[in-house]
């Protein structure tokens, strides 16, 4: 893969470098204007396993309201330079597509365009939802409304993203709309992004008498609701449950007060408090016995299912996106958190065989395939006649 930043200049088709094994020489074209976390990671894994030629436009990670508005605009500039056309266009909900169709050459009109929604601005959490900006919503929909295909990392982001569309267009005064949410419908799917095998990277070591590890792998922010998690520790803490916490996962400026509490209440049990680097990180994954979600917002679950992955029972509130990926018994309610922290510690890792049954569905080379027929529709119609 080629990843070209926009500042770089023109993009030069002569110079994108193709894969060695591209399959039949087909092209993707991949549009990003929030190259970061989530986002890249699924780019990343997906030009890996793909089997195409593929080229990366990407924006870095940041202003992402900027991004929404006029990225389509950055974005047609590029690709008015384009010698050739590729044989298919991927675009995050990032982009608005409808306004990119609009403004870059005519080839684009005739290029596969489909556009994958990490989230959605629908349910996307907000601090007041009285100050929601609708634009938003309007951008996902028309965009949507203009992509050949429309996948969700999940149900739960494609069920939200239908029925807040629903809500949204029932208030439009004069004008028939239910169509166009038709439309969306009828060209959405479910398609989770993909996990790489398992790093061999060894654990951190441990003592036989050693305390079993709580994780926290997740954004240091409110909707990822962290005092609900730290509250659950502080009464184990009480109760002389014995312990120790990984906290890793980025944090931002402006940083819930929570985690300094959290830091000098559960000093003598802290293994990690603060971003771990991919090694580091594995290691620690390959360590921790429970990895622990609170979320109040989460359209997918990467970092959950990474941590499985390596090995971490997983405990998930039962709501979002976390009932379709996982089995009852590792949900919670509401109050029962503490109790089946407790448990959890208990019970230990997984085995590699329950590891697996949780998490294999998701590797990425049993869902390349999919992708590519997604894509690449032509392809499979092809093979089909011959």
């Amino acid at each position: 893969m080629e990843s070209r930043q926009a500042e770089t200049g023109n993009p030069d088709e002569e110079k994108m470098a193709g894969g060695a094994r591209a399959r039949r020489g087909l092209h993707l074209l991949i549009l990003e204007p929030y190259h970061g976390g989530s986002h890249r990671q699924f780019i990343e894994g997906l030009v890996r396993h793909l089997d195409c030629r593929c080229t990366l436009l990407p924006l870095p990670a940041r202003a992402w309201k900027w991004r929404m508005r006029l990225a389509a605009v950055h974005f047609a500039g590029l690709l008015a330079e384009m010698a050739t056309p590729p044989d298919a266009v991927l675009c995050s909900s990032y982009v608005d597509v409808a306004l990119l169709r609009a403004l870059a050459p005519p080839w684009l009109a005739a290029c596969r365009l489909v556009t994958y929604f990490h989230e959605n601005q629908f349910a996307y959490p907000v601090r007041n939802e009285d100050v929601r900006d609708a634009h938003f919503a309007v951008t996902n929909l028309t965009s949507a409304l203009a992509s050949d295909a429309v996948l969700f990392n999940s149900e739960f982001n494609r069920t939200t993203f239908l029925d807040g569309a629903a809500s949204l267009l029932a208030q439009a005064p004069d004008m028939k709309l239910a169509a166009a949410l038709a439309a969306v419908s009828r060209k959405s799917a479910v398609l989770p992004p993909g996990l790489d095998a398992p790093p061999t990277a060894a654990p951190i070591g441990r003592e036989a008498a050693a305390p079993p590890v709580v994780l926290w792998n997740h954004r240091w922010e409110h909707d990822k609701n962290p005092e609900e998690f730290f509250e659950g520790l502080f009464t184990l803490q009480q109760r002389g449950v014995p312990f120790q916490v990984a906290v890793l996962g980025q944090a931002f400026r402006q940083t819930p007060p929570i985690f300094a509490a959290a830091q000098a209440r559960l000093a003598g049990r802290l293994l990690q408090f603060g971003y771990a680097e991919r090694e580091s990180y594995h290691r620690l994954l390959a360590r921790a016995d429970l990895v622990v979600s609170t979320a109040r917002h989460e359209f997918f679950g990467y970092s959950v299912l990474e941590a499985v992955q390596a090995g971490c029972r997983p405990l998930l509130p039962d709501r979002l996106s976390y009932p379709e990926l996982f089995p009852a018994q590792y949900l919670y309610g509401d109050g029962e958190l503490a109790d089946r922290l407790e448990e959890g510690l208990a019970a230990g890792r997984l085995d590699p065989w329950q590891a697996d049954r949780l998490t294999g569905r998701f590797l990425w080379r049993r869902l390349a395939a999919r992708y590519r027929r997604v894509l690449f529709p032509g392809e499979a119609k092809e093979a089909g006649a011959k």
